[in-house]
């Protein structure tokens, strides 16, 4: 069922006002105001310098930027938002100096590389992170190619503006074939602290919620539903301590959404020609966002997922979560097109334009209208036909609410296997070798006893929106791409777990800290199961290794760095740890895992 926001005159105000500044971004220079360690842009409006080569030099330095109308300080690569694009080369090996200008401690992660764990750039786990005033030297050989990207793990500075694209050509020549190539990154600002933003998340976990049920929302449904069946809703949502529109946790209440740093008032434009096949590089930079992307007019055929070749899909539109990258081809035949991304919320936007001259401008979608979690959201397959059932949550208060998440007794997951054969791996296996058994307590408000295992569910706010709709189960890894075909010797099963009162997050109950490392030995080929017992789509980021995502049925599919897991969805992938060491695996929305949703993994 579709919502509509409440009127609210702050929403509004914040809503025209989130278009941010036709020119904003980094200043350049600001001869009234000094801040120490800052250094002056070195990238022209939302185009960042590209730097290739085998030795590169970084700067990290505190920046002024000015996105709203409100001079703010960032956290800036070489002095520009995006970072410098990285164009480096497949097979090279390269040295990358990264020299640290800020008042506190930093450090940059190569997000979906391949490289000796000590090369990795997480503090506390690969290094110790590169103090104030310190150098350190990145050097490791390139042995992969396609889109990828870099940013900061230290604190929240990758959501102060410290990210750039990295892109690998491949050293036998490029495959994908086009006259054009385009960068396009998406990012959100803040024009608060993050720290202040994630405090009070802690004390009000809704507190960026646009889209609350209103009064007029129950008077609605005591007209179709009765009094009874409507305050059964109301109950049933307060008993879930979770609001039915709380699909993200920030939304356009306090983020700006950008396109290659540029506001929507800005409209960052990428020029092409006449008669060119045109390949957009798509980069979730953003530190808590989803976005559904999507050209109105142009059919986008995606050609890579994570930086790898995959078999050619054509679509309408894709939603990607933070640390995704997907690669698209676009042969566009008019002379402008709207490059349109909308969070998840449908609170806001990010907007660009692709045109043949600087100054086109072509018409700008509505947001699509707010949707409420459904039954399979909320509960997973009910009969284990996965995207069945999906009516609305008024549904629920007819079948005595929240039988299917259990909230007192934690016992063991239940699952009936009945419509599936021996051959499903997501079944609940008798005996699982290195099961961290699943914890409850203060941590978790909720569990999923009948989790779906379908990977064609585009996810809440895409189904049947009239487009074609990437999904998961598009998704097919070219030949050669998925190169380890041995059966798993392991297997491992985690749950991701959350309780949105305390606004926490969590492996299995137990946040970083509280929990114990994944073992893993060294190249032995692993199964993983993740379960998302929570209503919030993760994307889920294992550092160091391929994530080879199959079906329910065994069967493989792609191989990814970042796979999401929608809420009540079990999933599995299957994994070789070529390289010893320590290594991270989190969610990649950076308050869940600051929030507790991290582990680390040890490959010995």
């Amino acid at each position: 069922m579709n919502k509509t926001p409440s009127l609210d005159l702050s929403t509004f105000s914040r809503r025209r006002f989130v278009q941010g500044l036709a020119a904003g971004g980094v200043i350049a220079t600001l001869p009234s105001l000094s801040y120490a360690g800052s250094q002056p842009a070195s990238s022209q409006h939302g185009t960042p310098p590209v730097l290739s080569g085998r030795v590169i030099d970084l700067v990290v330095a505190e920046t002024p930027v000015n996105f709203t109308g409100v001079i703010r300080i960032a956290t800036t690569i070489n002095g520009s938002i995006p970072a410098p694009t990285l164009r480096l080369r497949e097979g090279d090996e390269v040295t990358i100096r990264v020299t640290n200008r800020l008042p506190v401690a930093t450090s940059i992660h190569w997000h979906g590389i391949i490289l000796p764990y000590q090369m990795d750039g997480v503090p506390g786990i690969s290094f110790k992170g590169i103090a104030p005033g310190e150098t350190f030297t990145y050097q490791f050989k390139l042995q992969q190619s396609g889109t990828y990207w870099y940013h900061s793990h230290s604190g929240f500075q990758e959501m102060s503006g410290m990210y750039g694209a990295l892109i690998i050509e491949p050293r036998n020549g490029e495959r994908i074939k086009a006259d054009r190539d385009l960068v396009v990154q998406l990012s959100d600002w803040t024009d608060e602290d993050p720290m202040h933003v994630f405090s009070k998340l802690k004390m009000q976990s809704d507190i960026y919620n646009f889209n609350q049920p209103t009064f007029f929302d129950f008077t609605s449904d005591v007209s179709k539903m009765g009094l009874q069946a409507a305050l059964e809703k109301r109950q049933m949502w307060n008993q879930m301590r979770m609001k039915p529109t709380d699909l993200t946790d920030l939304s356009a209440a306090t983020l700006t959404f950008l396109m290659n740093g540029v506001a929507p008032a800005g409209k960052w434009t990428g020029l092409f020609k006449q008669g060119e096949r045109v390949r957009l590089r798509f980069i979730n930079a953003s530190s808590n966002s989803f976005f559904d992307v999507r050209i109105p007019g142009l059919k986008l055929t995606v050609v890579q997922a994570d930086g790898q070749n995959i078999e050619p899909v054509t679509v309408d539109e894709f939603r990607f979560g933070a640390g995704e990258t997907y690669d698209v081809l676009v042969e566009p035949e008019n002379d402008v097109y709207t490059l349109f991304a909308q969070s998840m919320d449908r609170s806001g936007y990010a907007l660009g334009t692709l045109a043949v001259r600087q100054g086109l401008s072509a018409p700008v979608p509505a947001l699509d209208p707010v949707e409420w979690l459904t039954m399979t959201d909320m509960m997973g397959a009910m009969n284990h036909s996965g995207m069945e059932g999906m009516e609305d949550m008024k549904g629920m208060a007819g079948m005595g609410g929240m039988k299917g998440m259990d909230h007192s007794q934690h016992g063991d997951m239940a699952m009936d296997h009945s419509m599936h054969g021996e051959q499903n791996p997501l079944a609940k296996p008798s005996k699982t070798v290195n099961h961290a058994r699943t914890e409850y307590g203060p941590s978790v408000d909720a569990r999923v006893d009948m989790p779906r295992t379908n990977l064609d569910d585009p996810g809440i706010g895409l189904r049947k929106n009239g487009r074609r709709v990437l999904t998961l189960a598009d998704l097919k890894s070219i030949d050669g791409v998925l190169n380890d075909h041995r059966p798993p010797s392991t297997e491992l099963e985690l749950h991701l777990t959350g309780n949105m009162e305390r606004y926490s997050w969590s492996f299995d109950g137990l946040e970083f800290g509280k929990s114990t490392p994944v073992s893993l030995r060294h190249n032995e080929r692993v199964r993983i199961i993740l379960q998302n017992d929570t209503m919030m789509t993760h994307p889920m980021h294992l550092h160091g290794m391929w994530s080879d995502l199959e079906t329910d049925q065994g069967e493989l599919r792609v191989r990814r760095h970042t796979i999401p897991v929608q809420p009540a969805q079990r999933i599995s992938f299957l994994t070789t740890p070529h390289d010893l060491g320590r290594w991270a695996w989190h969610c990649h929305l950076l308050f869940h895992m600051d929030a507790g949703m991290f582990r680390e993994v040890v490959v010995s």
